[in-house]
This record gives structure tokens, sequence and C-alpha cells, in this order.
């Protein structure tokens, strides 16, 4: 039951934001427990994205979130970059999955090294040495060949690289539209129910 679960979401500083909060909004509609944690550059990124003014205090953000969200009490939590004590830091506390929405290809290159500078990159280690799902959703292009190694090289330690990459045969009205589609494949993966976006062989052809 999606109830019984943890996720924690990471938000690094590349384009793609509007993935990252309505993900948000249907992991806590599932019921389940989400972790937040992000870098100072996603606050940029999603100021410039989505006019949203993300507060360096996670406290504040954390405020902010769970009226928008109007999540049950204890379903939320927001973690600071020093909150080195935060559970998302140990794997003797591990979640049940991560997603890394949107991921930087600097971001990926930490990852695939194994570095542990900063509480995305702990709770990204701890997630693959743990064997917990770990979903990356990286958003550049075109790639490059080291991008491709790096990815490459966490799929390989059991990462799903799921790129931020709309399809189209749902016949889209909306960027919204798009945005369900890859969010809608993100929840598929972290076995979260979800109806936002018409599956192959469903509906009007």
């Amino acid at each position: 039951m999606s109830k019984d679960k943890t996720i924690v979401l990471a938000l690094t500083g590349a384009s793609g934001m509007p993935y990252s909060i309505r993900l948000m909004e249907k992991v806590l509609e599932s019921g389940a427990r989400l972790y937040l944690i992000y870098s100072a550059v996603a606050q940029i990124v999603i100021r410039q994205e989505m006019e949203l003014s993300l507060p360096s205090r996670a406290s504040e953000a954390e405020d902010y979130f769970v009226e928008r969200f109007k999540t049950q009490p204890g379903q939320f939590r927001v973690f600071g970059r020093e909150e080195w004590f935060s559970p998302v830091t140990s794997g003797s506390n591990p979640p049940d999955a991560m997603v890394v929405c949107p991921c930087t290809m600097g971001s990926l290159a930490a990852f695939a090294a194994g570095m542990s500078q900063n509480i995305i990159e702990r709770a990204v280690d701890v997630v693959l040495k743990e064997k917990k799902k770990l979903v990356i959703v990286p958003r550049e292009t075109p790639f490059s060949i080291i991008h491709l190694e790096n990815m490459l090289k966490l799929a390989r330690a059991g990462a799903v690289i799921l790129p931020a990459n709309p399809g189209f045969y749902q016949h889209p009205q909306s960027v919204g539209d798009l945005v369900d589609y890859v969010v809608a494949r993100i929840l598929d993966h972290l076995d979260i129910a979800q109806d936002i976006s018409p599956r192959w062989g469903e509906g009007e052809a």
C-alpha cells in the first residue's frame, strides 16, 4: 500500500521543475510519506520556471508545501542541505525509494562516482548501497559520451534511468498532459497507482 511507503524526492538544478511539483502532488495524494531535499541551484531554476520562491530554510519550505498540498500530520518533511542527522543520510533508516527529478549532469556524475559531499549525494549513495529503488530523471540534450557512461554505470548499480521524454500517442492537449506522461511513468516505477496519463492501448488511439 502507498500509505506504507517512504519516498525521497531530490531536486537538482536542471530544467524540469513542473515534473517535480506534479510528482509531489501525486505521491502525497497516494498517502505515501515524502521527504524533500533540494540544491541551491534548484531554488534558482524553480523560480525561473514556475515563479516559485523556494525558501532556503527547510522549515519554511515545509510549511509552504504542507499548506499547498494539505498533507496529513507527519506525511511530509523537508530537510536542509546541512541536516546530516536526517533519516535520508543513513542506511539504518533507508526510504523505500528515491527520485532525483530533475537531475543535472553534474549530480549524475557525482552519483556515478559514489560521492557524498552533500545531502542529495549521500541520500543516493544510501539508496544504492541498501538496494532500494532509485529513479533518476535526467534533463539534458544532447547527451555526451560522459553523460551516457555515467547513466550506464548507475543503471548497472541498479538505478532506473528515466529521461524526461514525454510521449505523444495519448494526443496531449496541453503542457500539463506532457508533464503527466513523465510523472505517470515515475509513479509506475514507484509502484504507486496512477490514472493521470492513458497507457498504450487504452482509450482512443
